[in-house]
Formats: structure tokens, sequence, C-alpha cells
């Protein structure tokens, strides 16, 4: 269970042009989104929130199979070059990039334009993978690797976790 944090506000419902009732509803939105940090900016007031981080300790996943790992590449596509799956394949070497927010994810720049990418392209590292809208901002996913994209897990204007995977690129250099 993560500490609330201390505001000390000397005995006043306002701190420096703070509500703190609005502090406590960012608080509150944080925890039930799952967010770690939050930065909120209006008519003048600059807010960020940030949780203190706390140690667990995750028994080790495990996770067997009696099949082979299918390359996704060979998987009939979802619409536009998408297709959904919960986890990685098992056994595959892939750099998996997951969402780094809780928001909907859009594959293309705009309705009914190309995506910005499909399983087998060519990827540069920085290079734009997708956008994730999360409280109407729209915030560009960039590759950390360059490699060829195998797998897309996300789906066209669909909720998207925070860890949540997105994408499996098998890095250059990896056969």
């Amino acid at each position: 269970m993560a500490k609330k944090p201390k505001i000390k506000s000397g005995g006043s419902s306002n701190l420096g042009g703070v509500d703190l009732a609005e502090a406590e509803r960012l608080l509150a939105f944080m925890e039930r989104h799952g967010l770690e940090e939050f930065e909120y900016t209006r008519g003048g007031v600059h807010i960020r929130l940030k949780k203190q981080a706390v140690a667990t300790v995750a028994p080790p996943r495990v996770v067997m199979s009696a099949e082979p790992a299918h390359p996704a590449t060979h998987a009939a596509p979802a619409s536009a070059g998408h297709s959904r799956a919960l986890e990685p394949a098992v056994g595959a070497d892939l750099h998996v990039i997951k969402s780094p927010i809780v928001g909907t994810y859009y594959g293309s720049p705009s309705p009914g334009a190309d995506p910005f990418v499909t399983a087998g392209s060519k990827i540069e590292a920085g290079q734009v993978l997708c956008i994730i809208e999360a409280m109407k901002l729209m915030n560009e996913i960039e590759s950390d690797v360059a490699g060829e994209l195998v797998q897309i897990y996300a789906e066209n204007g669909k909720p998207v976790e925070y860890g949540e995977p997105l994408f499996g690129i098998r890095a250059s250099g990896k056969k």
C-alpha cells in the first residue's frame, strides 16, 4: 500500500493558489489509473505528483510450452496490419516496447491514414511507432531500438494499460 504524500497547509485548504481538494482529486485519479507520476498545469499553477517507489518482490514467472514459438509474421494480421496478443510470444527473443502510460492506442496519425508501422517493417531507433492518447493529449511512442517489427500487440482505438506490451521488435543483430 503506497503512502499518501504529506501536504503541509498551515491549517488552510488553499496552499499558494493550489486547492488541496483539487490535489486530493488528482491523487485519487493517479491511484485509480495506476499512474506513478502526474504533471498538471492550470492558470499559472503547476503541480507535479510522483509516487514514492515501493519495493516489492514478485516471484519469477515461468511459462512452459510444448509447441515451438511461431514468428508472428506468419499470423494473419488483423485490420490495418494490427494483431492483438496478451503476452509476447513464448521463447521469442524480442525486445518488447511497453506502454509508458494508460490511454487509447492509435496505430496511425489520423483516422484512415496509413499506420505508422506494420509487422515486418524495418524500425529505426527514435522512430514513432504509435500514438497513445491520454487526457486529450497525443503522446508519440518511439522505438528505443533498431530492428524488425515482428508483432503488434495493441489494437487500434482500444485502451492500453501502463506496462502493457505494445510491440515486439527483433533488434538488429539478433537472428
